[in-house]
């Protein structure tokens, strides 16, 4: 990707070193955040029963109550910096996206954590992979997760990596545009499985992912050969079947929370094919 010249955001908020300490209440399952904090558990390959466990109160979390100044390596540090990058171009493009709409984008913060940290929507874990706590407006992120998608998920690459970020900006979109009030009042949150609210809830956030990357490159030409492919890759790699088929060596579409390789694959397509968020209606799919 070509961001040498790209601005950093200031909503950066980087608590990583600092210590994890401190008391907290379990969260609910039964909230939005809760929901997204276990959905995240399966971009990382954890069993979600176990966060769910945890956030019901039923585990305890050895936390590090050692003080210590935050600081970084320089190959974090260079992440740091990649990741204020696309997060400054997901504030241009959504924020030009939301005026030409006639509404106002507030840009959300960024938390960057080692370990655990305190959030909105309860206690964030690296295990729990990225995730969007709408309760308080923030993406919560472990550095080390990119290492883990490289590594342990064969998705490398930069665009992967924007990816990641972009599909959680994704979330604070939908959060942006009243799409999860309109799922409560629809009633939708019940809806489980291959074709349920959680699947389609972050299909679209890879669709609006997509969205980015496709007016992210027309504004700012910020995408190189094999940049798509890696995108590409990265949304395979986070599929529902090929995470539970690496984890448990089959496949139970019931239980599916994200999508499939393919599904993920197909709707952060259309996003960039299209640029456009209205080709992003998940929810009135009949087929996703």
């Amino acid at each position: 990707m070509r961001l040498d010249d790209e601005r950093q955001s200031d909503n950066i908020d980087d608590r990583r070193g600092a210590s994890g300490g401190g008391s907290r209440a379990p969260l609910r399952i039964g909230s939005i955040g809760g929901l997204l904090i276990v959905l995240g558990a399966l971009y990382f390959g954890v069993d979600p029963r176990l966060v769910m466990n945890l956030l019901e109160g039923g585990g305890q979390v050895q936390e590090n109550h050692q003080d210590a100044a935050p600081s970084a390596s320089s190959a974090n540090d260079a992440q740091k910096i990649f990741t204020a990058r696309i997060l400054a171009s997901t504030e241009d493009v959504w924020s030009s996206y939301f005026q030409k709409l006639g509404k106002t984008y507030h840009d959300p913060k960024l938390v960057l954590f080692t370990g655990g940290t305190t959030s909105g929507c309860g206690y964030a874990q690296t295990a729990t992979g990225p995730f969007y706590c709408p309760a308080d407006q923030k993406v919560y992120l472990d550095i080390d997760f990119f290492r883990e998608l490289q590594d342990k998920l064969g998705a490398g690459g930069d665009f992967a990596r924007a990816y990641v970020i972009a599909h959680e900006i994704g979330h604070h979109v939908q959060n942006e545009l009243g799409i999860f009030e309109q799922e409560q009042r629809a009633g939708v949150q019940g809806m489980k499985g291959a074709a349920g609210a959680s699947v389609r809830t972050e299909l679209q956030a890879d669709c609006f992912a997509g969205v980015w990357a496709r007016r992210a490159n027309d504004q700012r030409n910020i995408l190189e050969k094999g940049d798509v492919e890696e995108g590409l890759a990265a949304a395979a790699a986070v599929g529902d079947d090929r995470l539970q088929k690496q984890a448990q060596g089959y496949v139970v579409p019931d239980s599916f929370t994200h999508g499939t390789s393919a599904q993920r694959v197909s709707w952060f397509r259309k996003g960039m094919d299209s640029g456009d968020i209205r080709a992003c209606d998940t929810f009135g799919a009949g087929s996703l």
